[in-house]
């Protein structure tokens, strides 16, 4: 089928369009794809033809319907929310509360439970990925973090508890803005590891003992799944969605930061340890989190919103 998504979240879509549909993507700016994916500029949305649209921000069902006019009632229509609510999580409305011209998709079990979508249908498809391999090395006696922002983005992704944290064991970040990070919390044992390339970013964080998770407030990151499959062990925050994807014997996750730090100086010290809850963090994220499975799920989906088109909201 013809599936038609504005480009947002590239490690998220790039394992989307893995499937086996013709993915019509919206994006003005260069870039590569793989087979199967038709690159659309926003002026040729309405000759798109698709089968089933992905939205993925507030707005985007709006210029879908203004873009393809009655015909748009015809194409069954998914809303994609990646995130956990910006306002109280108890009481937090959905934007697309109360439709039914659409299906809402989460992409955790936790985020579904915090949103009040009131009377719209929702499931959940969780995280996959392609599998990058088994890299570990964990040579350097070091953590990993993977962070965007960390600086800007503050408490909701933890980016207080580094200093503390990396008193048991250097921190090396990596991601978007490190350095600005770094630059600000002078005296920590927090080093700045740059914003690389995916491939580059599996092969550096695999050469560090264990894998660091500290977010408070944001959907699960790939980063974390990313991780486990290089068969590296964590440590995490026991916030959001992480109890479920970090199970007991593929690392320790608790909110208790006396028991954090103990963690990460017993896996510093235990390099043995360490690699054998990394083999079972892979052997999960490979079961749980692969791509196989994910597809599988995008796929049942997508066949439903195409046969039962959801109509658009009375006027």
């Amino acid at each position: 089928m013809r599936v038609l998504l504005w480009h947002l979240h590239g490690s998220w879509t790039d394992a989307f369009v893995r499937g086996r549909h013709h993915y019509l993507v919206v994006d003005d700016g260069p870039q590569r794809w793989p087979d199967g994916v038709e690159q659309v500029g926003r002026e040729q949305l309405r000759d798109s033809r698709p089968d089933v649209v992905v939205f993925q921000r507030p707005d985007e069902p709006e210029r879908f319907a203004r873009a393809f006019g009655v015909e748009a009632g015809s194409v069954g229509k998914i809303y994609l929310e990646h995130n956990t609510p910006d306002g109280p999580a108890a009481t937090s409305r959905h934007p697309m509360a109360d439709r039914d011209d659409l299906l809402l998709v989460h992409v955790t079990w936790f985020n579904q439970l915090m949103w009040d979508s009131g009377t719209t249908p929702t499931v959940v498809i969780e995280h996959g990925i392609p599998d990058p391999g088994y890299r570990y090395t964990g040579e350097f006696g070091r953590q990993a973090a993977v962070i965007n922002e960390a600086g800007r983005r503050g408490r909701a992704v933890g980016a207080d508890l580094l200093p503390m944290l990396a008193e048991a064991a250097p921190i090396d970040l990596f991601g978007i803005d490190a350095d600005r990070y770094t630059a600000e919390n002078r005296g920590a044992e927090v080093t700045a590891a740059g914003n690389l390339d995916l491939e580059q970013l599996h092969t550096e964080m695999a050469r560090r003992r264990l894998y660091l998770h500290t977010s408070r407030w944001t959907s699960l990151g790939l980063s974390l799944i990313e991780a486990m499959h290089l068969g590296m062990p964590v440590v995490a925050l026991a916030a959001t969605e992480a109890p479920r994807a970090v199970p007991p014997g593929t690392g320790v996750v608790s909110n208790d930061p006396g028991r954090l730090v103990e963690t990460i100086e017993m896996l510093i010290k235990n390099p043995e340890l360490a690699r054998s809850l990394g083999e079972a963090a892979r052997a999960h994220a490979l079961e749980h989190f692969g791509l196989g499975r994910f597809l599988a799920d995008w796929d049942e989906v997508l066949e439903d919103c195409r046969r039962v088109p959801r109509r658009a909201p009375a006027q």
